[in-house]
């Protein structure tokens, strides 16, 4: 199929905005700014950070219903009503509410784990949403897992193996504190147990309202920012021992974050670029599900994971490892044979194995933002 420049477009735009949304949020990890106490200290704020993902998301209901408004007038009457038909607009947001603290707490743990770990590891560890989300199904959504499920399970299990060993090795090789890497790896991947857990509560109490995707990746964003600003306060007085990145000695300090964006533009710059990194990569996802595929949608969110090692390695942000593209490999083949994609599609059409109607036994990936995490809006897809 030739993709038209409008494809094309949506594409580069999926790939460069998902990328830059992991790589500014890493970045601004590692800017220096001068905080409250008058120590120029990284940015070490992960729940700020969470809080600023939300907000961009938040801005995703605009987007609806801007795109609606101009829909409305470029269409009118019978075909109007044809339009909107098919979804809700209609429906008590507060389904949102569980799945959003779900997501709030996922993804602050996901930053509070990459202020430790390497921003290519944070990327890919997130394939371990697989797992959780395939066993969760069978015990909570009545799901039956076939055996290229369990087969994709076993190979995502490998890969999660193979990268955390090169994150082992690497920071073994380099004056990166080992205990702090290893424990990013694993924040990053029990968040995704929350994730996992978020994705079933949508499938469960969420999908059958059949609401437009734009429109529910803003309520969340909305609930998430709202509860989380509520929580910085007393996270401010929280102590946290050794996973305090602030002075403070708290789970978070909000006010010195303010204060260390205030003396560094470049630090404001980051976390905007985090803001409408976020925004533009939920748009051009479900835009690019609906003008192409789902498989697609996986296809280049594997190129943004590519991307990302790519520039780590460029701006030596993490030295090369051979063991990581290794396990990259090993979780890209475990993601296509969960999600039934290219490669049974290829033995089947070869009649290599018999076709199987598998679709009411996939328990439902499909990604929302990435803070680059899944969600149940859209079409199966890979959860990088």
């Amino acid at each position: 199929m030739v993709w038209t420049k409008k494809q094309m477009i949506l594409a580069f735009v999926m790939v460069s905005t998902g990328s830059i949304n992991t790589i500014s949020a890493k970045w601004t990890d590692r800017i220096v700014s001068e905080n409250r106490h008058g120590n120029v200290v990284n940015f070490n704020h992960p729940f700020l950070q969470a809080d600023c993902m939300f907000m961009g998301e938040m801005t995703c209901m605009a987007a609806f219903y801007i795109l609606r408004f101009l829909r409305r007038r470029a269409r009118k009457g019978a075909s109007e009503l044809a339009l909107d038909s098919d979804q809700n607009t209609k429906f008590p947001p507060l389904v949102f509410y569980l799945p959003a603290i779900c997501d709030m707490t996922a993804t602050s743990m996901m930053y509070l784990g990459l202020t430790l770990t390497y921003a290519s590891s944070f990327q890919m560890l997130r394939g371990a949403v697989i797992v959780f989300t395939g066993l969760l199904s069978v015990g909570f959504l009545g799901r039956r897992l076939r055996y290229f499920h369990w087969l994709g399970i076993v190979l995502v299990l490998i890969g999660l193996v193979v990268v955390g060993l090169s994150d082992f090795i690497s920071s073994s090789k380099t004056n990166q504190d080992l205990n702090g890497v290893i424990t990013g790896d694993l924040l990053i991947i029990m968040a995704q147990i929350v994730t996992a857990t978020q994705m079933v509560i949508e499938e469960r109490f969420v999908i059958k309202h059949n609401i437009p995707p734009l429109l529910a990746v803003g309520w969340e964003g909305t609930f998430g920012f709202l509860t989380l600003s509520v929580l910085l306060v007393p996270m401010y007085y929280i102590p946290a021992g050794k996973l305090s990145g602030n002075e403070n000695g708290t789970l978070e300090d909000a006010i010195d974050a303010f204060v260390q964006i205030g003396n560094s533009a470049l630090l404001a710059f980051s976390l905007l670029m985090n803001i409408v990194s976020i925004a533009f990569f939920n748009f051009a996802g479900i835009s690019v599900t609906k003008e192409l595929s789902a498989t697609t949608r996986m296809v280049l969110d594997s190129v943004r994971t590519f991307v990302i090692w790519v520039f780590t390695l460029i701006v030596q942000w993490e030295t090369f490892q051979y063991l990581q593209p290794i396990g990259f490999i090993i979780l890209m083949l475990g993601m296509m044979l969960y999600n039934d994609v290219i490669i049974l599609p290829f033995l089947r059409q070869r009649g290599v194995i018999q076709d199987q109607r598998v679709l009411e036994a996939i328990p439902v990936l499909e990604e929302v933002d990435e803070k680059d995490k899944g969600s149940t809006y859209g079409s199966t897809v890979d959860p990088f």
